[in-house]
């Protein structure tokens, strides 16, 4: 049996208005912690996305 790790991505605005994506890819847990780090530095916009291996999100914006 095969088991899939789902990967994440982070999208975000930084505080100077400035949209961002995240340049990792995170397992849930770690993706979730991302978001809560982000919103504490005042980062506005913050969507977690699936993502495939070798993926990574673009900046909305």
């Amino acid at each position: 049996m095969t088991s899939t790790l789902q990967h994440y991505g982070l999208t975000w605005t930084d505080p100077q208005g400035i949209p961002r994506a995240s340049a990792v890819g995170y397992d849930k847990p770690s993706a979730e912690h991302r978001r809560t780090e982000l919103a504490a530095a005042g980062c506005t916009s913050i969507e977690t996305v699936p993502i495939q291996p070798g993926q990574l999100p673009a900046p909305k914006g």
